[in-house]
C-alpha cells in the first residue's frame, strides 16, 4: 500500500478534466454576455430616440383623455376640406365647381344606361325645340337618372312665352315636355319702346319681327294690363274698330283713340261703352270720320265736343265773315 505513490498518480490523473470543465464554463460565460450586449445594441438601434420634453398641460391631457380617437386626423381633413372651400368661393369657381360635379355624375348615370335618348315636346308653337330644351337646361351631357324634373319646369315657366309646364321623365332614357304657350295679344308702347305683349300683359319680347305687325297697338304706361277688357269692348264696335289704328291710355285712368287718318277720340273715364256707340252711331248717320276734324272730346257726359282742322277753322272763318258782309250789304 504505496499511499504516497497512488496518491501523486491520481492527482496527475485529474487535472487535465478539471482544466476542460473550467474553460467550457468560462467559454459559456464569455458567450452569453457577448450575445446579451449584441442584443442590447441591436435594441437601442431599433427604439426611437428619447426627447426630453416639458410634461403635457392639464388641458392636453384632458383632451387626450375624453376626445376619441383619430379626432386629430378627423379634424385635419375638415381644415383642408374648408381651405379648398374657401379657396374655390374667393376664386370665383362655385359655378364651375358644381357644373363639374353634375357632369360627373350625369357621366356616371350615362355609362349605367339612363341616357336621355328620346325626347318629345308638345304644345309649342312660338319655340323650337332646341330653344325649349336650352331653356329648360336639358344638353347632351344630362342624365334622365339626375335629371330634377321640378326646376326643369320652373326654368320654363320663367320664360314669358311659357305659361305653363308638365315633365314627365319615362325610364330608362324618354323625356317628355307639355307645354302651354302664351299667345301674342297686341303690341305696347311705352317710353319709345315697343314690345310684344300677352293678353295677361306679360311682355313676350321686344317688337323686332314683321309678323306681329297685324296685332293692335296700345300705348302708355299700365296699358298692356288693362288692353285685354278694353280691346274686347272695342270689338263691340266695328265700325270704330275698323278705323282705329291705336289704343292711347291716359294717366292710367282713361283712353284715347287715335284713328287711321291721325283723328283722336277723347273718351270719358266711365261709361266708355255708351260712349262708343254714340260714336258709331255719329259715323254711320253724319260721316264723322270723314269731316275735317282733327279732335272729338267725350269726356263730358252731356255734350261733344269737335275740333276742327286748320283749313276748315279757317275756311269756316271767311264763311262767317262773308255772311256778315252779305248781311251788312242787305241792311243798307
Amino acid at each position: 500500500m504505496d499511499g504516497a505513490g497512488r496518491l501523486a498518480r491520481s492527482l496527475r490523473s485529474l487535472r487535465p478534466e478539471a482544466d476542460l470543465k473550467a474553460a467550457a464554463i468560462g467559454a459559456a460565460v464569455l458567450l452569453r454576455e457577448y450575445f446579451a450586449e449584441h442584443r442590447a445594441r441591436r435594441r437601442a438601434r431599433r427604439a426611437p430616440p428619447v426627447i426630453d420634453r416639458d410634461p403635457p398641460g392639464r388641458f392636453i391631457l384632458l383632451l387626450e383623455r375624453y376626445l376619441p380617437r383619430r379626432v386629430g386626423i378627423a379634424a385635419t381633413v375638415f381644415i383642408l376640406l374648408g381651405s379648398t372651400g374657401l379657396g374655390i368661393v374667393k376664386g370665383g369657381h362655385v359655378d364651375d365647381f358644381v357644373t363639374g360635379l353634375s357632369d360627373a355624375r350625369n357621366a356616371l348615370a350615362n355609362s349605367a344606361g339612363f341616357r336621355i335618348t328620346t325626347v318629345a315636346i308638345n304644345g309649342r308653337k312660338q319655340l323650337s325645340q332646341d330653344e325649349v330644351l336650352a331653356i329648360g337646361g336639358v344638353n347632351g351631357r344630362s342624365s334622365l337618372l339626375f335629371l330634377d324634373a321640378a326646376t326643369v319646369r320652373d326654368r320654363l315657366k320663367a320664360n314669358p312665352w311659357i305659361a305653363d309646364a308638365t315633365i314627365l321623365k319615362l325610364y330608362p332614357g324618354q323625356l317628355q315636355i307639355d307645354i302651354v304657350e302664351r299667345k301674342a295679344f297686341a303690341l305696347w308702347q311705352q317710353d319709345g319702346r315697343l314690345s310684344v305683349v300677352a293678353d295677361d300683359g306679360a311682355v313676350l319680347e321686344p317688337y323686332v319681327s314683321r309678323r306681329f305687325l297685324t296685332l293692335p297697338l296700345v300705348v302708355g304706361k299700365g296699358a298692356e294690363t288693362r288692353a285685354r277688357d278694353f280691346l274686347a269692348l272695342l270689338d263691340r264696335y266695328p265700325q270704330v274698330r275698323s278705323v282705329t289704328k291705336a289704343a292711347i291710355f291716359v294717366g292710367e285712368r282713361r283712353w284715347n283713340l287715335r284713328l287711321k287718318d291721325g283723328l283722336d277720340i277723347r273718351l270719358p273715364e266711365n261709361d266708355v261703352g255708351n260712349a262708343l256707340a254714340a260714336l258709331s252711331r255719329l259715323d254711320k248717320e253724319d260721316r264723322l270720320f270723314s269731316r275735317d276734324i282733327v279732335a272729338v272730346d267725350m269726356r263730358l257726359p252731356d255734350r261733344l265736343t269737335v275740333q276742327l282742322s286748320e283749313e276748315a277753322a279757317k275756311a269756316r272763318e271767311e264763311l262767317f265773315k262773308d255772311k256778315k258782309s252779305k248781311k251788312k250789304g242787305g241792311d243798307a
